[in-house]
């Protein structure tokens, strides 16, 4: 399992998700690497996803199948789960062989109306937190933020790998995820979506002590006992 941290490229590290990233393991029975990828604003995009793809080329040296490697992570770290098979498709080379996408962050360019209804409602993420990751991780002068490149809900996702999204519904990127979810399936991409009632953005940080995101890692770790190695 190769697993993508949260903190909009600009905060947190391995060590901040080694306990989510754990329990994931746990459910699916499979052992996990989280990538402690570069930091913006010193280090913006695309270094994120040069480290993931760093990451996941040092897994193949150590002998592991693509098709037995999980892409995972949360916020942006799961948008960096799907960015990376993407990329990899793109140059014609295996993916991953399953991508768990939890409260990925899919439109860059904050339009959808959840951003500010459920501001109330979401305890990590503002509409300004969001801006301000936005400046730090995409430097590139003139750069769309609606570039397929960086906005997941306008990119051709032919080919990915199973994939099952995961957003909590009282989170400001709640329509992020569910406009990948149904981008997957426009795409015909293997797919399973599951909104958690009032969950918060990046759940998953309650491991072990809220009983809905535990049933969640579950779920989580039955999608990829399900589709790895296949």
């Amino acid at each position: 399992m190769l697993h993508f941290h949260f903190g909009g490229s600009v905060t947190a590290s391995m060590h901040s998700d080694r306990k989510a990233a754990g329990h994931i393991a746990k459910a699916a029975g499979a052992r996990s690497l989280v990538v402690d990828f570069r930091l913006a604003p010193e280090h913006p995009h695309p270094a994120q996803l040069d480290d993931a793809e760093t990451a996941y080329r040092w897994l193949l040296s150590q002998g592991y199948e693509p098709r037995n490697i999980g892409s995972t992570g949360h916020s942006i770290g799961g948008t960096l789960a799907v960015m990376l098979p993407l990329r990899l498709l793109a140059k014609g080379e295996a993916t991953p062989g399953a991508i768990i996408s939890v409260s990925p962050w899919t439109d860059l360019t904050i339009a959808n109306p959840a951003v500010d209804a459920n501001e109330p409602t979401d305890q990590m993420l503002s509409r300004a937190t969001l801006e301000l990751f936005r400046g730090a991780w995409l430097q590139e002068p003139g750069l769309d933020f609606a570039d397929p490149a960086v906005s997941l809900v306008h990119a051709d996702l032919t080919g990915l790998p199973p994939t099952q999204v995961h957003y909590g519904e009282y989170e400001t990127l709640a329509e992020d995820g569910a406009q990948l979810a149904q981008r997957l399936a426009d795409f015909k991409v293997t797919t399973e979506v599951h909104p958690m009632p009032e969950g918060q953005h990046s759940f998953v940080l309650g491991a072990g002590r809220v009983p809905e995101v535990d049933h969640a890692m579950q779920q989580m770790g039955r999608w990829l006992r399900t589709h790895l190695g296949q």
